[in-house]
Formats: C-alpha cells, structure tokens, sequence
C-alpha cells in the first residue's frame, strides 16, 4: 500500500484540484434514465433513477464527481418536488425509483423536510423508493419520510472500503462503526440498505484493490445490508488524477471487477451487481469489450455466474 508522506489530503486540497462545475438548472434534474435491475422480490423490473440538481454535498470524499452536477448554494424551496414532477412526466413507466442528489436525501441543507410531503405525493405509486445518505444523517428524519411515502424504502449508503487506513484517506469523514450502527437502525425501522464500494480506491495494487473490495461484500452483508454495488474508482475529478500523476492511484482493470462480482455472487449473502457505466475505461483490449460488458450485465440480473471470457487480453 503506498502512502502520502508529503501532505495531509483535506476537503480543502481535493477542491483546490477541481474543475469547473456544469451548467445546471435547480428546477430540473442533471439527468434521468431508466435501466433494468434484479429486484429484491427476485424479478427483473424497470427502475427510473432521477439525477437531482441540488447543492454540494458537505463531505468531499476523495473519489468523488458528483459535485460537478450540482449547485454552490442550497435550491430554492419546491425545488426538487419540481424536479422529481419533471422527471417523472419524461420517464417511462417503471415501478421503483432512485432518488439520488449528489449527496444525502437526509441532509436538511439539501433536501428541507418541509418538501417530505409533495415529494411522498408524487412517488407514492411506486413499489420501492431507494434514497442515498452519508451514514451520520441518517436519523429519525428517515422514519418520517418513510411513514409519509406508501412506498418501500431503500437506503444507499457509501462504505467505500473496510481498510481502515485508505477509508481515513478518502476524507470520508465516517467509520465502520458508523455505517454498521446506521444500517442496523434502518433495519430495526423496516428500511432496507444497500452499499456502495469501491474497486481500487487509490493507495491499493490492483491484487489488493480485489481483496479489499471481497472484505467489504463480507462486512456489508454480515452488518446486514441486501444489496451491494460494486464501482470502479475512476479517474477525472481532479483529485484522483493528481494522484495518479504521482503514482498512488490507477484505474482497477475490468479483470478485477469480474472477480469481484463472481465472489460476491457467490457468497450468495445478497444481490451484488457490478457498476458498467463507461467499463471501456477499465479495458485492456477492445475485442473483448463488448461480451464481457454484456457478461457482467447478465450476471447482475440472474445473479448467476457465467462462464469466463477467453481473450489473448487474460495474459497481459
């Protein structure tokens, strides 16, 4: 594992190293889509997910992009009501919905409660309702908004990793006991969680970026979380590229991600679905590309596993 003797990664560095930001309307969401996941009622179902345009999040984890989707200052009040109406006139029919804004659904800087109740209004016919939050605002502020919607709902929530020292370095600003201690609240609150972890996080080889990603599956289902997604750390939010021009970070290879996916669905403790966005990032070899993407896509619906992709790129 390397590490950073020469300087102290702070929110203040990881924003110095940034970008600009897009351009972004606070009455419409960045973007919104609708894709095909395994369902935890075991069936295949369309789910729309809704990109809100909201304020910068409070943690400025290492790895993240997402603020370059989002606003300097809080939006105005109705805001995101009118962003999920908006949405959801431009979505086909689905019957679960991702709510995601860039940060935490329960941070009240973000999201005023005050609009709990047009947003339960409009995502009320929906079977499933899945929110994302840092660990530590997670609250009874989520059981309000649960017993508003007549929905089931699912909260996101970052693990990253469970190696203590990069965790530290992500300038996550949480704990293992923080995440353990708010999914077993949101369990005792009839609240199902699922987890978000990192492949390669910077200061790991690519071996151990695998093992640690397997050790965080393990820990997230044994604190008892239902779904697990896996995501390759990615280059291009300015922070991640400083650090790769120095040597500390590298982008996993897509064999990695492969493993990782074909344990955790092993383990047969949850679903785990591996994260295919843009995976040609993560590619050593463009003939192989296309069928191990649709290889992993397979895999995260039948949460089966498939044989292995044979390729001249497996011995590179």
């Amino acid at each position: 594992m390397n590490d950073l003797p020469e300087f102290e990664i702070t929110g203040s560095w990881i924003k110095a190293c940034r970008g600009k930001k897009n351009i972004v309307d606070p009455q419409k969401p960045y973007a919104c889509m609708a894709e095909k996941e395994l369902t935890d009622s075991g069936k295949v179902e369309d789910v729309g997910i809704i990109f809100l345009t909201n304020r910068e999040c409070p943690f400025h984890c290492l790895m993240c992009d997402l603020w370059k989707n989002t606003t300097d200052i809080t939006v105005p009040p109705g805001a995101i009501p009118n962003q999920i109406e908006w949405a959801l006139n431009h979505l086909p029919e689905v019957k679960h919905l991702k709510l995601y804004n860039s940060g935490s659904f329960f941070d009240k800087n973000a999201i005023p409660e005050k609009d709990y109740q047009r947003i339960a209004a409009l995502v009320s016919g929906y079977k499933t309702v899945i929110v994302e939050s840092h660990p530590v605002l997670i609250n009874e502020g989520c059981l309000r908004f649960r017993d508003m919607i007549k929905s089931d709902l699912q909260v996101a929530i970052g693990l990253e990793t469970v190696n203590v020292e990069v965790l530290k370095k992500l300038n996550k600003l949480m704990t293992l006991e923080d995440f353990a201690s708010s999914v077993s609240f949101l369990l005792k609150n009839d609240i199902f969680t699922r987890a978000f972890i990192l492949l390669r996080p910077p200061f790991l080889s690519e071996s151990e970026g695998v093992f640690w990603a397997e050790r965080s599956l393990d820990f997230a289902f044994n604190a008892g979380v239902e779904c697990c997604v896996i995501i390759p750390v990615r280059p291009g939010n300015g922070a991640m590229d400083q650090l790769a021009e120095k040597g500390i970070f590298k982008p996993p290879d897509l064999h990695s991600l492969e493993k990782v996916l074909e344990y955790g669905i092993e383990q047969q403790a949850g679903r785990v679905f591996a994260d295919t966005w843009d995976l040609k990032l993560f590619s050593k070899c463009d003939k192989c590309l296309e069928v191990r993407t649709r290889r992993l896509t397979e895999m995260n619906l039948g949460q089966k596993f498939i044989g292995r992709i044979k390729c001249t790129c497996d011995t590179l």
